[in-house]
């Protein structure tokens, strides 16, 4: 009897220490900037953690050919895989080489570059901004970039691998991708001048007549006659011509309107 209560002591001692001994559990992963499917591209910045292994772990920008270097097994492709595609592969490399038998891997991108454009030309913040959205659309974008500016022009010119295309900057149907460059391009314009409120350079609608433009023009002056107007207008041939123009004619891009005086 005294054997088995001695037994029984050294057992319920034991315990304890068995607890202190329990395997460590792996963190709860953190939260990564690009989440879900999105793929790793050229110039995105990494985080790598092997748990319980801060040696192996290192921050690295992906190169142009999709490769980070890695402690131990050197230059591993990553590009084109999502982050936990990434770290599933990182773990399997670690493994093949028999450095861990069971790693615990997580990839965090800390700067995301591959999956940008740049907006260009008038464009209240011309730069570059990241895609967000899955399929992100042109309206979005340049809606990022605070919208176009007075002047500009509805087609916007998209350049994708060294090729460009006109684009209505209004449609929602128009899908970019990662490296397409947007330049929104001033739209036209027309001129006028003398006898008018307002003289200077407006932007062109369609179907624009003169007697509107006078309006955008803030009107006649008491000195001005719509009698007196004058249209100069570049031809073809790039020679300027000059002709008397009435109400409603209709005004074309880079024409200059001159309202004269009155006779009296």
């Amino acid at each position: 009897m005294k054997r088995l209560i001695t037994a029984l002591v050294l057992l319920v001692a034991a315990l304890p220490l068995q607890a202190q001994q329990a395997p460590e559990q792996p963190p709860a992963a953190q939260p990564q900037l690009s989440q879900g499917a999105e793929r790793l591209g050229a110039g995105d910045a990494v985080r790598v953690t092997v748990f319980g292994q801060p040696d192996l772990g290192t921050e690295a920008r992906i190169s142009d050919k999709g490769t980070i270097s890695l402690p131990l097994i050197g230059e591993t492709k990553i590009g084109g895989l999502s982050s936990a595609a990434a770290a599933s592969h990182i773990a399997d490399e670690l493994k093949k080489g028999q450095y861990l038998k069971n790693p615990q891997v997580t990839v965090a991108t800390t700067a995301v570059r591959s999956r940008q454009v740049s907006v260009l030309g008038q464009i209240a913040r011309p730069g570059r901004y990241v895609l967000e959205e899955a399929k992100p659309q042109l309206t979005d974008v340049i809606a990022a970039a605070g919208g176009t500016v007075a002047g500009a022009s509805e087609q916007v010119t998209v350049i994708r691998n060294g090729e460009s295309q006109k684009v209505d900057g209004l449609t929602r149907s128009f899908e970019l991708k990662p490296g397409d460059t947007v330049v929104v391009e001033k739209g036209p314009m027309f001129y006028i001048y003398g006898e008018v409120t307002r003289a200077g350079a407006y932007p062109l609608p369609a179907n624009l007549t003169v007697m509107q433009a006078i309006t955008l023009g803030g009107g006649i002056t008491p000195r001005g006659s719509d009698r007196r107007l004058k249209l100069r207008r570049t031809g073809p041939d790039g020679q300027v011509v000059e002709r008397d123009a009435s109400l409603s004619d209709t005004v074309k891009a880079d024409d200059v309107i001159f309202v004269k005086e009155a006779l009296f």
